[in-house]
């Protein structure tokens, strides 16, 4: 009753008028257990519940209608989750910090370019669990329009998956395999718009008036130009605008808001009925297995005239809603906000202040992403201390995503405040940043291409594998051994920072290998378009199989170096992600450093950003905390000459003191 006491009294009354509605249900088809334990969670957290969703649809007249409906949803959702997943509930809920632990290593990939189908993927866990792999992320597996479908991301049926890959009943099994070796599974799901061949915008392309209220559709260009002033262009290149026109619409034709591309149609989250709709598939995927939902184009989902449309209040009142709603069903599910956005719109994703604990468990660290590849350009690690002392720290309770580089192109989220506090240009850094990683700069190592190219404001994005932005593809091109190997160096310097800055680090397919750019992405029509598709090659098995065998492939020794990185991080409780990450000055621009604190245990990480070998005064240790003689949780550990610590070229050391 403690949480029934601490409601607000019009959440205490709506909370008692749903409990005597679902009650005599409940205790007729659950054990005494597993009833108590539903309407437990359901008083903890109705009124996170209850309140974003007064704020979003309490001015409506069917307010209390809608949250019997809801109610009716929660309840036939706990009651169809597995036994398995019941217990895992419980266990989570034991080990609140189960995905902040430094065992915690992702692995992203698309399970067709990885294994085939999602029974090929089962048949690759070991290859996931020798490299230390506890979160996989597949990427889009639900099935999508046929054709263009933006990599999966215009969802034709969030029940099915895509029939190339399996079935649903393939999934669970997979969920199951995956949990019974402790690997988590993560799963996208798009939030902000449908396929336009999906079933509720066929039935308002029909006219049915209920769905035509589940999108955003117009008569005419009257309001679609009044947003259009300030909205920006996702994909100018190949999808400019916000709206597409569709004649036989409704029978006289109407305009639809397509964000993205034209078959991906906005959903309207002004109409509760969608909030529902996406509860109830979030609770059906759960049930499923998937402990992990990444949110796909979240800040896009509430819309306001005179804004841009993205990161409005709303959304955030959403994914409250949302979190609670999957917390009374399904705790052992959490989410992750794909919110690409600058930082200090980025961190409220994760809950701050009243929503604390209320939103997602995990974001994306795109600003450590962004300037690692600024300063691996530049040879210069200042921008990146200066703009991560910026970044504020995650709530508690929550955590980064932390990685080098995804399935996406990478965009040059640089301030121009932020560069002029260090006295140079924003505009021509990101231009010297396409150039380099393009290949048009002099002496430029690596070999990514532009995407998204916009001629009136120059602003592009990069597209390429990892290996090839770090000069692996120039360097084997070229036959060029020594370039190879500041390659592989480079890329683990990378690697480096993101498994010990905090949070959960994620290797994306082949790069644990040191795949290059496929080019043969030309060859398909449905992706000829979209360069992105040269840094998604399939994997290569082959070279995966020499992956032990230093002396004669390269992708050996990344692989090697990657799992000296992996062992390190399971072995230091600083690593945690509840701990302390602080970005620290050198007296060198090209070395970074960092120290990760947490429960009395302590890190210092020095990375070398320049190809030749450079040092660093050695107060720094005792600046950072360190005291006595720490060692080097990695392989080579710096020199100590005249008071300074030197490191090699492009190396980076994890400096501890012994721990218990």
């Amino acid at each position: 009753m403690h949480n029934l006491l601490q409601m607000t009294p019009a959440a205490r009354t709506a909370f008692e008028a749903q409990i005597a509605r679902v009650r005599p249900q409940l205790h007729q088809q659950a054990q005494t257990r597993d009833a108590d334990l539903f309407l437990l969670r359901l008083e903890r957290y109705f009124e996170d519940l209850y309140q974003p969703l007064l704020a979003l649809y309490g001015q409506r007249a069917d307010f209390s209608q809608q949250l019997d409906a809801l109610a009716d949803l929660l309840l036939a959702s706990y009651l169809a989750r597995p036994e398995s997943l019941l217990r895992l509930d419980l266990e989570r809920h034991m080990t609140p910090d189960w995905f902040q632990r430094p065992s915690m290593l992702g692995y992203v990939c698309y399970a067709d370019l990885f294994a085939g189908t999602l029974r090929g993927v089962c048949e690759k866990l070991p290859y996931l669990q020798e490299l230390g792999v506890t979160y996989l992320h597949l990427m889009p597996l639900l099935k999508p329009r046929d054709g263009a479908n933006d990599g999966g991301y215009a969802v034709l049926d969030y029940r099915t998956i895509n029939p190339r890959l399996g079935t649903i009943d393939d999934l669970q099994m997979l969920a199951e395999e995956l949990h019974r070796v402790g690997i988590s599974l993560c799963v996208d799901l798009v939030l902000n718009h449908t396929a336009k061949e999906h079933e509720w915008a066929q039935k308002a392309m029909q006219g049915h008036p209920t769905y035509l209220d589940y999108y955003f559709t117009f008569e005419d260009r009257t309001l679609p130009d009044a947003y259009e002033r300030s909205l920006r262009e996702v994909f100018p290149d190949f999808a400019p605008g916000n709206f597409s026109w569709y004649p036989a619409m409704a029978e006289r034709g109407r305009y639809v808001w397509t964000t993205f591309n034209e078959y991906q149609w906005d959903l309207n989250y002004a109409n509760p009925a969608v909030f529902r709709e996406m509860l109830d598939i979030m609770l059906y995927l759960a049930n499923q297995g998937v402990d992990v939902l990444r949110l796909d184009a979240v800040p896009f989902m509430w819309k306001r005239m005179g804004s841009d449309c993205e990161n409005q209040p709303e959304v955030h009142l959403l994914l409250q809603a949302f979190r609670a709603g999957v917390r009374v069903v399904a705790p052992a599910t959490i989410f992750k906000a794909e919110a690409i956005v600058p930082p200090q719109y980025l961190v409220p994703y994760l809950g701050v202040g009243a929503a604390t604990g209320k939103e997602c468990e995990l974001a994306y660290n795109n600003t450590l992403m962004v300037q690692l590849w600024s300063a691996l350009a530049s040879r210069d690690v200042r921008l990146m201390t200066y703009v991560l002392h910026q970044l504020p720290p995650t709530p508690p309770g929550s955590t980064w995503i932390t990685y080098i580089r995804n399935h996406d192109d990478i965009g040059w989220a640089v301030n121009d405040e932020d560069a002029a506090a260090l006295g140079f240009s924003g505009f021509l850094h990101r231009q010297f940043l396409n150039q380099f990683y393009s290949g048009a700069f002099p002496g430029s190592f690596a070999r990514g291409a532009l995407f998204q190219f916009n001629p009136e404001t120059l602003d592009a994005r990069i597209s390429g594998s990892a290996a090839a932005l770090c000069g692996l593809e120039l360097a084997e091109l070229e036959q060029d051994g020594q370039a190879a190997l500041l390659a592989i160096q480079r890329l683990l310097l990378l690697h480096s920072v993101v498994m010990a800055y905090g949070g959960i680090p994620l290797i994306y397919m082949g790069d644990e290998l040191g795949l290059l750019n496929d080019h043969t992405y030309l060859d398909d029509s449905a992706k000829a378009e979209d360069n992105r598709w040269m840094h998604r090659p399939p994997m290569d098995w082959a070279r995966a199989e020499g992956r032990h065998d230093p002396a004669t492939h390269l992708s050996a020794r990344i692989y090697a170096g990657l799992r000296q990185l992996v062992a390190a991080r399971k072995a230091s409780r600083a690593l945690h992600a509840g701990g302390r990450t602080q970005p620290l000055w050198t007296d060198n621009q090209h070395v970074f450093a960092f120290s990760k604190s947490y429960h009395g245990s302590l890190v210092l990480v020095l990375a070398n950003f320049s190809e030749h070998p450079q040092s660093i005064n050695a107060d720094l240790l005792g600046h950072a905390g360190l005291s006595g003689t720490p060692h080097n949780l990695l392989e080579r550990p710096p020199s100590l000459a005249n008071g300074h610590l030197w490191l090699e070229p492009y190396q980076s050391v994890w400096l501890a003191a012994d721990e218990d």
